[in-house]
């Protein structure tokens, strides 16, 4: 049974020492979205450095219609907090590609955002002496939903070891506001939940990580092939190392 006091206080033990290591003295730059991975992270961040040293950046892009979930919880936290509207980014980005005789693909259209928003993320830490938290979870980047150099990149990832499940137990455990911890999850990009377009439940996907059952085949197929197409994302990046008798 997960045991959601011993893990959280781990977790917050987990982050002082990689700050303690990695950065002393800097602080946590979180993107907010406004979603349960985001909240939850910042939360910890929270426990772990107090609320001085967390940032929070809500990257909108152009109307955000669940901007008040972002503004929520920096309120919630305490933590400072930075808007930085990335609409005219993208769009010079697309229009750029145009411009160079292309069609921007649906993919690239739809990563684009992330992508963008990850680079202001860097932008704000480095201004801010800071460290960019991956809110990436377990469950995600099992069937690797996430966007390479987007949303699947930071320096260090707090919950990446942690089903959706147990990311939102160590959320209710914090406090964190209910509406944004059991918030439907969305990608924000597609206009459809999580669940609606990877076609399963994250119960469903959370079970079978923890224990290998999966009562569907067709179900457990699809997860298997995935979570194999996507092993990739979360490989350190491959190069070329010639022989020593070459060198």
């Amino acid at each position: 049974m997960f045991q959601v006091e011993k893990v959280t206080a781990e977790l917050i033990k987990w982050i002082q020492d990689w700050f303690e290591e990695n950065g002393k003295g800097c602080n946590a730059v979180i993107g907010i979205s406004g979603g349960k991975d985001s909240s939850i992270v910042a939360a910890l961040c929270v426990e772990a450095l107090g609320k001085d040293r967390v940032v929070g950046i809500l990257m909108p892009n152009g109307e955000q219609c669940d901007i008040a979930d972002s503004k929520q919880l920096v309120e919630h936290l305490g933590i400072r907090n930075y808007t930085s509207n990335i609409k005219e980014a993208y769009d010079n980005t697309l229009a750029s590609i145009k411009a160079a005789g292309l069609e921007p693909s649906a993919q690239a259209v739809l990563n684009l955002a992330p992508r963008l928003r990850m680079t202001t993320l860097y932008a704000f830490s480095q201004t801010l002496n800071g460290r960019v938290a991956n809110t990436c979870n377990l469950s995600e980047d099992w069937i690797g939903y996430s966007t390479r150099y987007g949303d699947s990149a930071g320096d260090f990832g707090p919950v990446a070891g942690l089903t959706v499940d147990e990311v939102l137990q160590v959320g209710d455990y914090l406090g964190v506001p209910h509406n944004l911890v059991h918030k439907v999850p969305s990608d924000g990009l597609s206009g459809m939940s999580d669940e609606d377009k990877i076609g399963f439940t994250y119960a469903v996907l959370d079970k079978y990580i923890r224990t290998g059952v999966c009562e569907d085949e067709e179900t457990k197929a699809k997860i298997d092939r995935m979570n194999r197409i996507n092993a990739f994302k979360l490989k350190p990046l491959p190069f070329y190392k010639p022989s020593a008798e070459l060198l």
